[in-house]
């Protein structure tokens, strides 16, 4: 069975998505099987990926509320060994929808359920805030891997979020580890990244990549043009970083190197 990943940050801007669409596509690149499951009703990492929303007939909503499985919802991509089960905005009534029914944080764990045996990765892209569709990821899933703008105000995020998966693995998931916090969006030319790097690092240690995700135009560019970065600018500084990215993901074992939040 493949490890499942979830992608989470409640805070929006940090590079959520972008790690989730150029890792999945670094991982598959470098030989693995893997799905992105796109679970923010924004859809952009089904954009980022080159499905235009006329292609997205069957969706992550379609595996919350049950009437279709992963095999139905899967799509390829542009990316030969990465496939997509995309969004869109009718997914924002998920919310809602799922409010009166039983065990509803299992939803998609229960979709999941089978029709993965064929992929080494699922990664899901998680939408920016800690509701409803974000607990069904981190119920289904069993790491979390942790994006971090280099920047102030994402430290407290970054505490809050701690504190969820805490009780997400106390409520619903027990066996649901931290895999890494990946520093994005980093300007070494910047004194405040450095002190937040420093502050990051010295509270989690091993817990943090040593790979850093640098501030890059291309990295921005390329979701206009239906692309990851690295197939847009496979040469640049951010595709390089996700490649280095990738093998350190794959260097960890079964059992992930950080601790799990107990």
């Amino acid at each position: 069975m493949p490890r499942i990943i979830a992608v989470v940050n409640q805070k929006g801007g940090v590079g959520k998505t972008t790690t989730a669409v150029n890792l999945a596509t670094a991982l598959a690149a470098i030989g693995r099987k893997v799905l992105l499951i796109d679970l923010d009703p924004q859809g952009n990492a089904s954009t980022g990926l080159g499905i235009s929303p006329n292609r997205r007939r069957i969706t992550s909503y379609d595996l919350l509320i049950g009437s279709h499985r992963v095999p139905q919802a899967e799509q390829e991509t542009l990316i030969p060994g990465l496939n997509i089960v995309c969004s869109t905005i009718d997914l924002s009534g998920a919310e809602i929808e799922l409010v009166t029914q039983e065990r509803r944080e299992y939803c998609l764990k229960k979709a999941l359920a089978g029709g993965l045996e064929c992929y080494d990765d699922v990664l899901i892209d998680c939408p920016p805030s800690l509701g409803i569709l974000t607990l069904n990821a981190l119920t289904a899933a069993d790491f979390v891997l942790i994006p971090l703008q280099c920047e102030f105000y994402a430290l407290e995020g970054l505490s809050h979020l701690l504190k969820t998966i805490k009780l997400v693995q106390r409520k619903l998931n027990p066996e649901l580890a931290i895999l890494g916090i990946v520093l994005t969006m980093y300007d070494k030319r910047n004194k405040l990244t450095e002190h937040i790097e420093e502050d990051v690092r010295d509270f989690l240690g091993e817990q943090v990549y040593k790979t850093v995700i640098p501030r890059n135009v291309r990295i921005s560019e390329a979701p206009s043009h239906g692309k990851p970065a690295l197939v847009y600018d496979m040469n640049c500084r951010g595709s390089q970083a996700y490649l280095l990215l990738a093998r350190e993901v794959l260097r960890q074992t079964l059992s992930p190197l950080a601790q799990t939040a107990a």
